[in-house]
């Protein structure tokens, strides 16, 4: 693990580090906000996931989550959105593929495969390196993130409930197999069969049995994606009978931005903070 960068804020340290991932077979970056009580404490983490076209430094220049993770004493780990280089495959004119479009699963379809492992990296290789190199609290982590970053926060915490305590998103794409913006992407990096999509849709892993508490969701009424891209309606349809908690908050006037995000930041830092202890 190399230093890209460190500034102090709020007491704590805001890092940016890379590393080379076996997992992504590349250089991979990542930005870690550390709080002043992790100096003499191991500290809950909250994973953030971005969105499309974003990278690690999205949320971290424009989230505005530093002052209230170090209040509460919050790891804050904002990984990259998909592998990155000169040897990673890319669709240059389609921001909605390859990267800054990872998706966050794993690629089974060429030239994608050999890459775009984003799942594997975020629930197993990067875990074990802020493990090593960090003062969490492995029984005490949450996942939040927005839009396509939501989207993974939600089915990671589906598919990882003994690992995650508590998870949240800002206008995430709940039913990515049927979305415009996501099905064109999932065809190419799982193939033509929908079967195997399902185990990276949020919608489909409930149906097909995957639990998980409780969901808090944010959405801006005035997201212009939310009628063909986000639809969080279609979530809250089918957690119903199931047990899982949601709150689902719709906001007018809202939209799909870092405004909007860094508007209720602080509500959601608080609602992790509660479940994790």
């Amino acid at each position: 693990m190399k230093i890209v960068s460190q500034n102090t804020a709020f007491g704590g340290m805001q890092g940016v580090f890379a590393h080379d991932s076996k997992a992504c077979n590349a250089e991979m970056t990542f930005a870690v906000y550390v709080p002043p009580q992790a100096v003499t404490a191991a500290r809950p983490v909250l994973w953030y996931l971005s969105g499309l076209t974003c990278t690690h430094a999205n949320v971290m220049e424009k989230g505005e989550y530093r002052r209230m993770a170090s209040e509460l004493g919050l790891i804050i780990v904002c990984p990259d959105t998909s592998p990155r280089g000169g040897d990673v495959p890319d669709e240059v004119t389609n921001w909605q593929m390859g990267k800054g479009a990872g998706f966050y699963l794993d690629a089974t379809e060429k030239p994608w495969a050999e890459h775009y492992q984003m799942y594997t990296y975020l629930t197993e290789e990067l875990p074990a390196l802020i493990g090593e190199q960090f003062r969490i609290d492995p029984s005490r982590q949450g996942i939040f993130g927005h839009s396509m970053g939501g989207h993974g926060a939600m089915t990671m915490a589906l598919k990882n409930p003994d690992r995650f305590k508590s998870c949240s998103a800002f206008a995430p794409i709940v039913a990515p197999s049927s979305a415009d913006w996501s099905v064109g992407a999932f065809e190419k990096y799982l193939g033509a069969d929908k079967t195997a999509w399902r185990e990276y849709d949020a919608c489909a892993l409930v149906e097909d049995g995957a639990r998980f508490p409780e969901f808090l969701i944010d959405q801006g009424k005035a997201d212009s994606f939310l009628e063909n891209g986000l639809r969080p309606w279609l979530f809250e349809d089918v957690v119903k009978g199931t047990g899982i908690g949601l709150t689902l908050r719709m906001h007018e006037r809202y939209d799909h931005s870092y405004y909007f995000i860094s508007t209720f930041m602080d509500d959601h830092l608080k609602w992790h903070a509660e479940r994790l202890g």
